[in-house]
């Protein structure tokens, strides 16, 4: 299945549909915890947060974490935003927010613009996330590709 049609799946059930689609897509699943690329203990889908080398989680359990990451973090973004978005632009800065983090999004020229109405360059501040460990990762240019192609819709 393409990421086209899991978010298109995925819309049926909202941002929140359409964030989960976008986070599995690029996460992956792993019922074992791994070191990411920046060397960050990591489970499920993406899960850092007191997770540690060695760790195991069931599909029930990452389906379980998953929810609540994402719920956190459409809430971030549903909090920090002085206007109301499409579901297609809570789904993107959802997914984002789950990646980096409430804080970074917080603190974000990305969040800053949007704010200040300028939805295009807020989008496009997308592609300047592309970077771990102060290295440019190419999972993260695609991410940040696909997240910034949601937020763009209706634009």
């Amino acid at each position: 299945m393409s990421l086209r049609t899991k978010i298109a799946a995925g819309a049926l059930a909202g941002a929140m549909g359409m964030a989960g689609a976008l986070v599995t897509w690029f996460e992956g699943r792993s019922l074992v915890a791994y070191l990411d690329p920046v060397g960050i203990p990591t489970l499920c889908d993406g899960i850092t947060a007191g997770v540690s080398l060695g760790q195991t989680a069931t599909d029930a359990e990452c389906d379980a974490l998953l929810a609540g990451e994402l719920g956190a973090a459409l809430a971030a973004v549903d909090r920090h935003t002085l206007h109301p978005q499409p579901d297609t632009r809570r789904a993107a800065l959802a997914s984002f927010t789950y990646n980096v983090g409430a804080g970074a999004f917080a603190r974000s020229t990305l969040l800053r613009l949007l704010n200040a109405g300028d939805v295009a360059g807020a989008c496009a501040e997308l592609s300047r996330w592309v970077f771990a460990g102060g290295r440019e990762l190419a999972g993260l240019v695609r991410r940040r590709a696909a997240e910034r192609e949601l937020c763009e819709v209706g634009l």
